[in-house]
């Protein structure tokens, strides 16, 4: 009996999602692994780009694993991520030429954005806000290389 391609679709994602939790519980403990955020974000939009609705609701789903871990706002990460990839990700592949210059502004935007827009909903809500360590510089540099190699 053969499976049908979606359930090995499906089967695939859903080990994919489950070794990211595996993956982002140890990163809490262990500082040195970096949360992949920025991964998630390459993989947001080229599954955008793709119309792959399955992949991009894993990632979403990724993505709120995220936030509850690290103490963020539920859906933020997401939003974040539509509206760079609505208005601001046309704009710099329109004015970058090289490749590593957009896969580097990526990776920026992921962190220093994200941070950017957290701290922005903690100014609006009222909420605590988010600090910026250093350990950020090492998860920039680490993720690059890591979206460099997707």
């Amino acid at each position: 009996m053969q499976r049908s391609i979606f359930n090995q679709k499906f089967i695939t994602l859903a080990s994919y999602v489950i070794i990211f939790i595996i993956y982002e519980s140890l990163s809490n403990i262990y500082l040195f692994l970096p949360p992949l955020f920025a991964v998630l974000f390459v993989l947001f939009i080229r599954k955008i780009k793709q119309d792959d609705a399955i992949f991009v609701f894993a990632i979403s789903f990724c993505l709120l694993i995220y936030e509850a871990d690290k103490g963020f706002v539920a859906f933020s990460s997401i939003i974040y991520f539509a509206f760079i990839y609505k208005f601001i990700l046309p704009k710099i592949i329109k004015n970058f030429g090289c490749e590593p210059c957009i896969r580097i502004s990526y990776v920026l935007l992921a962190y220093i954005g994200y941070f950017l827009f957290s701290l922005l909903l903690a100014k609006i809500f009222g909420t605590s806000e988010p600090v910026l360590n250093y350990y950020i510089i090492y998860y920039i540099v680490i993720e690059f290389f890591l979206v460099s190699m997707l």
